[in-house]
């Protein structure tokens, strides 16, 4: 593919537009949506601090709960870390940053800043928009193609939603483009028959290292490599076998180095450094696949279409990337519209992606080592969802792994349609960055990818019943749930309620789902009355033992208030010391 020769100012000048459409976007609303579970563990891990002094089993106010929330300067660094690989399954890189960068902002209200929490992440993810246009000049030799990806990267839906999450995706999606630009240059040498530059190799390590100090999830974006990369020594193999069966003249050719054989073993060292990086963490993985943290990616005995379900998500997930319509609207009409909109676009943009990669240019070798890169990856979530019934297709968040691929993929497809038709490209480029500034701004008026738990809908419903205590009951397992509450907590100290401040228990369950109805019935002895109960997660907690003990305490049922939203399932029951109140 040859190189356009655009006057590099104008390039400069289209760079620094789409880096500044990125950060616009990634700031506007940036904190108008809910504060979820996930952030909470974030926000309470990266000041130090530990939801264990939060009581189980008893009574406790909003400031109890939102006690972990409240910055301690005396807390350090090594608080971060113990707690963290204590209570939770993530590496610690990002929080330390985090624990550093949220010392800039300032807490009037006493409570941890949740812009500045979110930033921390929207700044990372604006970063890749610079990163992709370095990767993708480097993959291609194409300013072109460098800027539709940068452009594609600062619009995406799904860049978008991970930017504005106080969470620790967009910091390994730099990790990966800075390890695929390490992948690009060493498969280079290789077709080129040069030795691979030490620095690379080290860099190389010492990305991948950075990478899995980020996220465990980035050892997917490492098999993926070297899936590629044996790849290549197996065509590389196959040609050695090839030319040393071929019949040689008389005299013997003089000996020649062998670049490939130094920079296979150099591509050898990457991996052994990069294995050593794994391997520190292999004490604090012990155990994660089984725990209850992270029980609800389990997912086992499929029956019929579920087997397609992985598949289809993974789809889903790559359509997100480009594009995002309000399928989450609350009008029925306008989710099933945006449905059907965004299959037909989808569709149409497929049509296009595979007539430009049919038309590779001389670099081709990107284009093969990318595809065969973003492949890699999709069969290893394939393999851990069938193989291990781990189903992490269900979180389009995971796909960072591959994202920055396939936005190269198509940023080079379409230019790849440059030498039959310029404008044919310009207007397909045009197309598909509009529906993708279309799609983030959907993301940012939370019309699409919504907050994965949505306690401001269960925070409403209680603003909306009559005026007098209420107690919130959670079913309690883990910290997923105390972080359940504490949203709650967090939404009524920002939005105030016309009722008292509620009362809350976390009724932590023993072996037994009805282990929770014995705290259940001794806070309810304590509780005033009258009372609103809310019951939040009793879904596994027997039915009949569960009103017995309500009915003990003279709470009846409001049929009105029973649903269930993202992350919470609740319902309301009236309780009152005096049973003729009720009747």
């Amino acid at each position: 593919m040859q190189p356009l020769q655009p006057s590099h100012r104008k390039h400069l000048w289209l760079l620094c537009v789409s880096i500044a459409l990125g950060i616009g976007l990634r700031l506007i609303n940036l904190t108008d949506k809910c504060l979820w579970t996930d952030e909470l563990a974030t926000l309470v891990f990266s000041l130090g601090h530990s939801f264990q002094p939060i009581p189980l089993d008893q009574l406790v106010t909003s400031a109890d709960l939102l006690q972990p929330l409240i910055p301690d300067p005396h807390l350090n660094l090594n608080g971060v870390i113990e707690h963290l690989l204590g209570e939770s399954n993530h590496p610690p890189l990002y929080f330390l940053l985090t624990h550093l960068w949220l010392q800039v902002f300032p807490h009037p209200d006493g409570l941890v800043s949740l812009w500045g929490a979110r930033s921390l992440s929207a700044l990372f993810g604006a970063a890749a928009v610079p990163a992709i246009f370095g990767l993708g000049y480097l993959a291609f030799h194409s300013l072109w193609i460098a800027q539709l990806a940068a452009l594609l990267m600062a619009t995406s839906p799904l860049a978008i939603y991970l930017a504005q999450e106080a969470r620790h995706y967009t910091l390994p999606i730099l990790w990966v483009m800075a390890s695929l630009a390490c992948l690009i240059t060493a498969t280079r040498a290789l077709t080129e028959r040069r030795t691979l530059p030490f620095w690379v190799v080290l860099t190389w390590i010492a990305v991948n290292g950075l990478g899995v100090a980020s996220h465990y999830f980035f050892s997917l974006t490492l098999c993926a490599e070297g899936i590629v990369l044996l790849g290549l020594a197996s065509r590389h193999l196959q040609t050695n076998t090839q030319s040393a069966k071929k019949p040689t003249g008389l005299e013997a050719p003089p000996p020649r180095k062998h670049p490939l054989r130094s920079t296979w073993l150099r591509i050898s060292a990457v991996g052994i450094g990069t294995l050593a990086s794994l391997v520190v963490w292999l004490p604090f993985l012990q155990g994660v696949q089984d725990s209850e943290i992270t029980q609800w990616i389990h997912r086992g005995n499929r029956v019929g279409l579920e087997w397609l379900d992985p598949i289809l998500q993974i789809l889903a997930g790559a359509i997100t990337m480009l594009y995002m319509l309000p399928i989450q609207a609350s009008h029925a009409p306008i989710t099933v519209a945006s449905f059907v909109s965004l299959v037909l676009i989808a569709i149409w943009t497929g049509f296009k992606i595979n007539r430009g990669l049919r038309r590779l240019g001389p670099d081709r070798h990107s284009i093969h080592i990318l595809g065969g890169f973003v492949l890699g990856a999709i069969a290893t979530f394939l393999i851990i969802t069938y193989g291990f019934e781990r189903e992490v297709t269900s979180a389009p968040r995971y796909h960072f792994v591959f994202f920055p691929a396939v936005l190269l993929l198509v940023s080079a497809a379409l230019v790849q349609q440059w030498s039959s038709s310029r404008s044919a490209f310009k207007q397909t480029a045009i197309i598909v960055a509009s529906l993708s500034l279309l799609g983030s701004m959907t993301v940012v008026s939370n019309l699409g990818y919504q907050k994965t738990h949505r306690p401001d809908i269960v925070a409403q419903a209680i603003r909306e019943q009559p005026p007098q205590q209420s107690l919130i009951v959670i079913a309690h397992s883990t910290h997923g749930q105390t972080g359940r509450l504490m949203a709650l907590a967090w939404d009524f100290k920002h939005h105030p309620l016309p009722q008292p401040d509620p009362l809350y228990l976390l009724a932590h369950i023993i072996d037994q789902p009805a282990s929770a109805l014995i705290p259940l019935d001794r806070a309810l002895e304590k509780a005033p009355s009258p009372l609103s109960l809310w019951l939040l997660e009793f879904k596994g907690v027997p039915e009949e033992r569960l009103q017995a003990t309500l009915l003990a305490h003279h709470c009846q049922p409001a049929p009105q208030v029973k649903s269930a939203t993202d992350g919470y399932r609740y319902r309301m029951h009236l309780c009152s010391s005096d049973q003729s109140q009720q009747n």
